[in-house]
């Protein structure tokens, strides 16, 4: 089981102020390739895994940013860390619509 879970809000400062959409979805694609359980809100998107590998994917997000001609990027980063074992199912369930 996964011991973190970080969720990250990115906020590049794009070329011409042109809108941040097509960046954030780059982002998206990012985490999406990483293979790890994710989950898109309004605001951030909220990644379970372990440290190490979660912070690689916000250091791959940045990098891609740098290449699409960001002069600059911004993350918001919260993380829960539990030794024993988290999930964003296990934290979200109960709130989860029901199918």
């Amino acid at each position: 089981m996964a011991r973190a879970l970080v969720s990250v809000q990115i906020l590049p400062h794009t070329p011409g102020g042109e809108s941040v959409i097509p960046y954030v979805d780059r982002a998206i694609e990012i985490i999406r390739q990483a293979g790890v359980p994710y989950r898109v809100g309004p605001l951030e998107t909220t990644m379970e895994g372990e440290l190490p590998e979660l912070f690689a994917i916000i250091q791959r997000m940045n990098d891609a940013m740098i290449e699409m001609g960001c002069p600059s990027v911004l993350h918001q980063v919260k993380i829960y860390y539990n030794p024993a074992g988290t999930s964003i199912r296990g934290l979200t369930h109960k709130y989860d619509e029901k199918e």
